[in-house]
């Protein structure tokens, strides 16, 4: 079993419960905006503490709130690629990749900076700085990076939503890429239907309220 999660997260004066187990491939979480899908994901990477619950990833047990158990990120071995990249912008593309990879431990960096420009093809922009990348590009970079730290898993926060049609469907690829080819458990977050009936394996919906 890849994901599974049951939790309970107090945002101000509303509350989201989620609780679902899913085995590996892509996982969407789906649904409307304000539902609490980024809220999950935060969960998942240790930046957001739940309530209560418990959430593991391929048998790893990462929060516990019986248990008094609450990883921290850093240790969490997980990629985060969100919706705008955020990729850092005094750093050029490949400090921004080797960035990821120094980061990793040493005993979980399995993939080198040479394959993921390999992989992801962006060897053409390692002297580039991001703010002279396209919105593709920039994506391109950011699951680079997220890959290059070392993930035993990924999290991927609307990776389409700020990209033209063209871009979408090239990142659409790369995303296909990663879920068929490197074979990690990715918990996928998006509102577009069609998106998620292309890309996952297992969809768990959530509704506001």
């Amino acid at each position: 079993m890849s994901f599974e999660i049951d939790i309970n997260i107090r945002r101000d004066d509303w509350e989201i419960a989620c609780a679902f187990a899913a085995p590996g491939g892509l996982t969407a979480l789906f649904g409307p905006s304000g539902a609490g899908k980024t809220s999950v994901l935060d969960a998942v990477a240790g930046l957001l503490r739940p309530e209560r619950g418990r959430i593991s990833v391929s048998d790893t047990v990462l929060f516990d709130s019986e248990a008094g158990t609450n990883i921290a990120p850093e240790h969490r071995a997980c990629g985060y690629v969100f919706q705008d990249a955020r990729l850092f912008p005094h750093l050029s593309v490949a400090d921004n990749l080797v960035f990821g990879w120094e980061l990793a431990p040493e005993e979980r960096r399995w993939m080198v900076t040479e394959e993921a420009t390999e992989f992801l093809g962006i060897g053409h922009l390692l002297e580039r700085m991001p703010r002279s990348l396209s919105g593709g590009e920039a994506q391109r970079v950011a699951i680079g990076r997220a890959l290059l730290s070392g993930p035993a898993f990924l999290l991927m926060d609307e990776p389409l939503a700020s990209l033209d049609e063209d871009r979408r469907e090239e990142i659409m690829r790369v995303i296909e890429r990663v879920r068929d080819e490197l074979r990690l458990p990715i918990l996928y977050v998006s509102h577009d239907r069609s998106e998620v009936e292309r890309l996952a394996d297992q969809v768990i919906k959530l509704s506001s309220g």
